[in-house]
């Protein structure tokens, strides 16, 4: 679950809506109900993956136009309508994580409901990553951006008009592959926080039920 918040929205246009049209247009096999604009100039997203989840958090967070709070929770089935049609314990750690996120360096923050010491530890290795494309200058995105598309480096290198060589240079620097396995590394982890508070939630359930 992500909720997002615009940020400096009195001081700059609106940019919720072109974003909520562009995820449900681009993103809409990873969420379980259309993205929605809920209050002024926040969003919601229920996501059906951990993976979804960080990059749009990425995504989002690049343009340093936004808050992000990430939501670990349970989520009751069937779902409402639409998101604000829909409540659950992932939806209340997003709330909380975005208020967090307002006041920390990489505006983003984690949290899980019940409590996690995983979530707990994936939020500063998340910031870490986000502050690190922070530092990504214009030609290391420019590579990043093409490679995105899916094409190999060697084609990348071609398009951009400059050898294999200084690709891989460029890469380095940008820390492209840091990145990549940094990004692994993370949608396992948040995988793994949401599952173990699925399965906490199913045996606590169990319990009150024995």
């Amino acid at each position: 679950m992500i909720t997002a918040d615009q940020r400096n929205s009195r001081s700059s246009a609106d940019a919720v809506a072109e974003t909520l049209q562009r995820i449900n247009r681009e993103r809409a096999e990873d969420l379980a109900l259309p993205a929605e604009r809920t209050a002024g100039d926040e969003a919601q997203m229920l996501l059906t993956s951990a993976h979804a989840a960080l990059d749009i958090t990425l995504e989002l967070t690049r343009t340093e136009q936004w808050s992000v709070g990430i939501g670990i929770g349970t989520v009751p089935l069937p779902y409402g309508s639409n998101v604000r049609a829909t409540s659950g314990a992932a939806f209340l750690a997003a709330r909380d994580a975005i208020d967090r996120a307002k006041k920390s360096p990489a505006k983003c923050a984690v949290q899980s409901d019940p409590d996690s010491e995983l979530a707990r530890d994936i939020e500063p290795l998340l910031e870490l990553l986000i502050l690190l494309r922070g530092r990504r200058t214009a030609n290391g995105w420019e590579l990043y951006d093409l490679l995105s598309t899916g094409i190999t480096q060697a084609d990348a290198a071609e398009r951009l008009g400059i050898s294999p060589q200084s690709a891989s240079q460029r890469a380095l620097v940008a820390g492209l592959r840091t990145e990549e396995e940094a990004v692994r590394a993370l949608a396992n982890l948040l995988d793994r926080a949401h599952s173990g508070v699925v399965t906490d939630n199913a045996l606590s359930a169990e319990e009150g039920t024995s």
